[in-house]
């Protein structure tokens, strides 16, 4: 029997436009060093990156509502374009204050916007038969970033300024909205007659509610690599961003074009708790890392955890919801990585204050391991006769 094709011109195409704009905010993650110049400390640094998050938190339900009611296509193309004014405008910040706050929120709400639109529109195309599959697959685009955006960021900083390096995201940001053009709308026939309930049904939906509570866990813990790798790196002087988002995404990389079949051979959650297993491995190791070769190691892990972690998550998320929900779902699962920078953000900063930086990886390593233990039971109990798609022996 042939297997259905995941390589459509639509898959592919978003995954090429989500690259861009995934690169061009993955240069961010040396923004704590600019904010450091401006003179924040970590608690401040930790509140500026929340403001992204709560304006992406803010943006998902009239995102959602507008991707169901009028389609994946017009949030993309003015995502995109918000995207690009904003990368342009870090080039006039030159302080601390209500310009910055001003384009951390725009910022916000076009990465709200442009992950929940792509990712939702290239998982209408993805056959339900290879669907985390295809999640995996479509992430890689997601994921390199990371790798490419820390190493690139320091090739850029090692020879110029961090305007060099806001020019160097408008520039990527043109180049994925370009690419978004010429997406259309691809939405399988439904067999779901249901009408949606709209987005405050789906987010209490009893089965996809402990998927809110694990996916939170999961993105709160990254929110401690994902803000704070670049400040511990300048304090300890060990290894660099760079070296630990390579090895990251690396892994993941590997995982994904390799082994993506996986969870769907296996049964998803045979796989997604030793990948919970891995990231929070991986924080530990942070927390104990004191050699360029241990942040690697640390960042492989963290990556092994995210590889597999997010597309079984967002899976689950898809074959759960409602076909008329999907946009909403998605909205609110892309949601949670945003609402992990903002509960993180400042709380990990909190502790790397009060109690440096080992200590904080090390209590983000014990979220993860807490997180899986509480989730086990919930979702069991969630999906029993609870009249989910997802066949038994695949959950």
């Amino acid at each position: 029997m042939t297997r259905p094709r995941l390589a459509t011109p639509l898959f592919l195409l978003c995954a090429a436009a989500n690259f861009l704009q995934a690169l061009a905010f993955n240069l961010y993650l040396h923004l704590p060093g600019f904010l450091h110049q401006l003179g924040a400390d970590e608690v401040r640094i930790g509140l500026l990156s929340s403001l992204t998050a709560v304006a992406a938190i803010l943006a998902r339900p009239p995102v959602g509502r507008s991707m169901d009611a009028r389609g994946r296509r017009p949030v993309i193309l003015l995502g995109g374009l918000i995207n690009t004014v904003v990368c342009c405008l870090y080039l006039a910040i030159d302080a601390i204050g209500p310009a910055l706050v001003a384009v951390r929120i725009l910022h916000g709400l076009s990465e709200a916007m442009l992950f929940s639109a792509l990712f939702t529109l290239a998982a209408d195309g993805i056959p339900a038969a290879r669907r985390t599959e295809g999640i995996a697959l479509y992430g890689v685009s997601g994921i390199l970033p990371i790798s490419l955006g820390g190493a690139l960021g320091d090739a850029i900083l090692a020879r110029g300024s961090y305007d060099a390096l806001f020019a160097a995201s408008a520039a990527l940001a043109v180049g994925s909205l370009l690419l978004s053009l010429p997406l259309r709308e691809q939405r399988a026939p439904s067999r779901d007659p249901a009408p949606s309930r709209g987005f405050a049904a789906a987010m209490g939906q009893r089965d996809l509610v402990p998927l809110w509570f694990l996916g939170t866990v999961f993105a709160t813990a990254l929110a401690a690599v994902f803000t704070f790798v670049k400040t511990w790196v300048m304090e300890t002087g060990i290894g660099s961003v760079g070296l630990f988002f390579s090895a990251y995404s690396a892994a993941a990389v590997v995982l994904r074009l390799f082994f993506a079949w996986l969870p769907e051979r296996v049964g998803p959650k045979n796989v997604l708790f030793p990948a919970l297993a891995a990231l929070g491995a991986g924080l530990v190791a942070m927390a104990q890392a004191s050699s360029p070769l241990t942040v690697a190691a640390a960042g492989a892990l963290c990556g092994l955890g995210h590889g597999f972690t997010f597309p079984i998550l967002s899976g689950f998320v898809v074959h759960r919801a409602r076909e008329s929900e999907r946009g909403a779902a998605l909205s609110i699962f892309t949601a949670l990585f945003d609402g992990g920078v903002l509960i993180g953000g400042p709380a990990f900063g909190a502790i790397v204050g009060a109690a440096g930086y080992p200590v904080m990886f090390g209590s983000a390593g014990a979220l993860v391991a807490a997180g899986a233990l509480a989730f086990a039971p919930w979702d069991r109990a969630a999906t029993r006769g609870g009249g989910v798609r997802t066949p038994a022996a695949r959950v």
